[in-house]
């Protein structure tokens, strides 16, 4: 575990990156080689991707992999780094609030990601129900005057993308805008409507939302410039840079099979 004087003021950097119009970018590390390698391209912090963690640890997304292996991974993506790490915590892995924000502050997390569907049953959850979770992790970590900065994810979005849904996102925002006021009111430090693409709605729920907007740079969505002219705080890629180099580890794979070596061919 980080010292607690440095995980506090790394945990104070983080916040402070947060700036509305002068967004923080995250490109999501997965292990400890990909994080080193976002901090020497210069990034000030360093988020982890639950998918590329899990896919690493050979498990699946959606809290398919047990909660201390992917503590411990982000303990380990934090001790080698002297940037802030932020840590997908998914939906709390089933914690309480005080266990999970004992393993947050362990693992030296300055921050972490909270979302409101429950993998157990694949819906989302009640607003309310996720606030109280908010609330009691803020509390829990206020409690040990650690100031962990808490992202708490929106997932409605994409649960309706994923039921084949046509509705524009417009329709959406204000349960999303309901939804953020919710978290914020209950201790979150910033709002993140995961899959929220369209420009429009975009700028709809970033002006509606009453503290800083993570949005996920998925393709369709604006570029890094025009996202942030639309207010957002921090942008992140999720597993976008794990899928992308997996896909260029499978090419290499593919040119080294079918590369016929002279000397076999010599020897043949």
């Amino acid at each position: 575990m980080k010292s607690a004087t440095k995980l506090q003021q790394r945990c104070h950097v983080l916040r402070s990156l947060h700036r509305s119009a002068a967004p923080l970018v995250l490109p999501n590390a997965w292990d400890v080689a990909t994080g080193k390698a976002v901090v020497d391209a210069g990034f000030p912090v360093v988020a982890t991707t639950s998918g590329g963690v899990a896919a690493t640890l050979g498990y699946e997304d959606h809290e398919g992999a047990p909660a201390d292996e992917m503590l411990a991974a982000a303990a380990r993506i934090s001790r080698a780094v002297d940037v802030p790490v932020t840590v997908d915590a998914e939906a709390g892995y089933g914690m309480e609030p005080e266990q999970l924000v004992s393993a947050l502050e362990d693992a030296g997390a300055a921050g972490c990601n909270l979302e409101d569907t429950n993998h157990a049953s694949g819906a989302l959850r009640d607003p309310a129900e996720h606030s109280d979770l908010l609330r009691g992790v803020r509390e829990a970590a206020s409690d040990r005057d650690y100031p962990l900065v808490i992202n708490a994810r929106i997932d409605l979005f994409m649960a309706d993308a994923l039921s084949g849904s046509s509705r524009p996102q417009s329709e959406l925002v204000p349960a999303a805008t309901a939804r953020a006021q919710a978290y914020l009111n209950a201790g979150a430090d910033c709002v993140f409507p995961i899959l929220l693409w369209e420009r429009e709605p975009l700028r709809d729920f970033i002006s509606r939302a009453a503290g800083p907007v993570n949005i996920l740079k998925i393709p369709p969505a604006p570029a890094l410039a025009e996202l942030a002219e639309l207010g957002a705080a921090r942008i992140s890629y999720a597993t976008l840079l794990h899928r992308a180099a997996m896909e260029h580890f499978d090419g290499l794979l593919a040119s080294l099979a079918t590369d016929t070596e002279p000397s076999r061919e010599a020897s043949e």
